[in-house]
């Protein structure tokens, strides 16, 4: 699947994209992590997942083609 990083995401990955593989949230969360360390994992704590344009934090939640990986948004 088709991985798009955002602001302090794609600073932690290097990358503004990449083609991943993994069959939930849960599994890209570890992964990321796994891949791109601390800084991966402070951003995902407070970031979300964009599943084929729906927000998912859900662990469970299955992947399909594309996600966003989000860091907090600050402002209003």
């Amino acid at each position: 699947m088709l991985v798009r990083y955002f602001a302090a995401a794609a600073e932690a990955a290097g990358v503004e994209e990449e083609t991943l593989s993994a069959d939930t949230v849960g599994a890209l969360r570890t992964q990321l992590v796994e891949r791109y360390g601390d800084t991966m994992s402070r951003v995902l704590r407070a970031g979300s997942f964009l599943v084929d344009g729906v927000v998912s934090r859900d662990d469970a939640r299955a992947l399909g083609a594309r996600v966003d990986v989000l860091p907090p948004f600050a402002g209003g």
